[in-house]
């Protein structure tokens, strides 16, 4: 066996195990980017999908985007399911919310 490294004099000792403090000069993680021009900051894509159905309804989302999860059997569930999978898909959905904020504000709906 060996013998455990003892630190020198005024020396102190390393860490050890899976609990060790993390160095003291590490800085912490920075906050998240504020992004006060983004309209989609902080919106779930539950809440676009939920939104726009609701504005739409499914047949109407579906002529607006030609997508199967909005044509064949709709649900939200779904249509997440396919659109977190599909960046070119989620990019029309995102387009057509920011479209209906904007037709909602200039029919009088007030803002978002």
């Amino acid at each position: 066996m060996t013998e455990p490294e003892v630190p020198e004099p005024g020396e102190t000792p390393a860490p050890t195990g899976t609990n060790a403090p993390s160095t003291p000069n590490a800085t912490p993680p920075a906050p998240p980017a504020r992004q006060p021009r983004n309209p989609l900051h902080g919106i779930t894509l539950e809440a676009i999908v939920v939104a726009l159905h609701d504005y739409y309804g499914w047949e109407g989302l579906a002529q607006r985007v030609a997508l199967r999860c909005f044509e064949s059997d709709p649900s939200v569930a779904s249509s997440l399911k396919f659109l977190r999978k599909t960046p070119w898909a989620r990019e029309k959905v995102e387009s057509l919310y920011l479209f209906m904020l904007r037709e909602h504000k200039r029919q009088g709906g007030g803002p978002g």
